[in-house]
């Protein structure tokens, strides 16, 4: 089994938009071998990145998955399947087939359909159309979400009532939706395919949720329990470093030094839980 530091990746909201080739090569030359990506450009892009399209820009997908390929890296989660009020998951099936092509492990979703009902049907579409292209699915819930705590997500995969439907456990979500390490050992470990790490101020500090989650902090500089989070967490799953720092963007520190800030100090978290885990004597 590999160490904990070595199932890093980096999120695609932590380097704001940096294009994928180069999105490959940051991730690699810092020690990490996954990604997360999305198919088109972020919205919030403080450092003025080129608008870049997967989705339609074949050459950058040959491009993207030959750097992958030379560098060792590989897309464990795709982003950007949300349920809204009147969508329908079976238009991203063409997406789906972009993330296949790039060897995307595992798809996130997220509603913000406030019909609930009407979600778990779309999560359910979703997870078909993914497994039928070899791709995995997870929910992830947040406070600013429909399905806005760990309750919630676990009614949805209830419904949904597939093993390759689960849990992404984002460690600010998981503290701001009042929840603890504790709840996150209750769980059968099985359900937890995918973390995403970062740290922050206990209560919201922003006017809107937004604000905080797109402005967060480097692991161990906030005061989440995330040494304890990720004790009970599994073992084997990524553990991908979401750590948007807008505040830091705007005053102009690079994508890549915020970058390695952040995969060092989840490097040193992690080396002391693998350390921890030893027989003594």
């Amino acid at each position: 089994m590999p160490t904990a530091a070595g199932r890093l990746g980096l999120e695609h909201q932590t380097v704001f938009g940096l294009p994928p080739v180069e999105f490959v090569h940051l991730a690699a030359d810092l020690g990490c071998r996954y990604i997360a990506a999305v198919l088109t450009g972020n919205p919030v892009n403080p450092h003025g990145y080129e608008p870049f399209s997967l989705r339609d820009d074949t050459a950058l997908r040959r491009r993207t998955i030959a750097a992958m390929r030379e560098r060792d890296v590989s897309i464990s989660l795709g982003e950007g399947f949300v349920v809204r009020p009147g969508s329908d998951m079976r238009g991203h099936a063409a997406d789906l087939d972009v993330m296949a092509e790039l060897g995307v492990a595992m798809v996130n979703t997220v509603t913000m359909d406030p019909d609930l009902d009407r979600s778990h049907d779309e999560f359910a579409t979703l997870a078909e159309l993914a497994s039928e292209r070899g791709i995995q699915t997870t929910i992830e819930f947040a406070p600013s979400l429909t399905i806005s705590d760990l309750d919630g997500a676990l009614a949805a995969i209830r419904h949904v009532a597939r093993p390759d439907f689960r849990l992404l456990i984002d460690t600010m979500h998981l503290a701001r939706a009042g929840h603890t390490p504790e709840d996150l050992a209750a769980l059968d470990p099985a359900l937890i395919a995918y973390a995403q790490l970062s740290d922050h101020t206990t209560h919201q500090r922003g006017t809107v949720y937004r604000e905080d989650t797109i402005d967060r902090m480097v692991p161990g500089e906030g005061e989440l329990p995330l040494r304890d989070i990720l004790a009970a967490l599994p073992t084997d799953i990524v553990i991908g470093l979401e750590v948007p720092m807008l505040s830091a963007a705007q005053a102009g520190e690079p994508t890549e030094q915020r970058a390695r800030r952040c995969v060092q100090a989840a490097r040193n978290l992690l080396a002391a839980m693998d350390a921890d885990r030893v027989p003594k004597g």
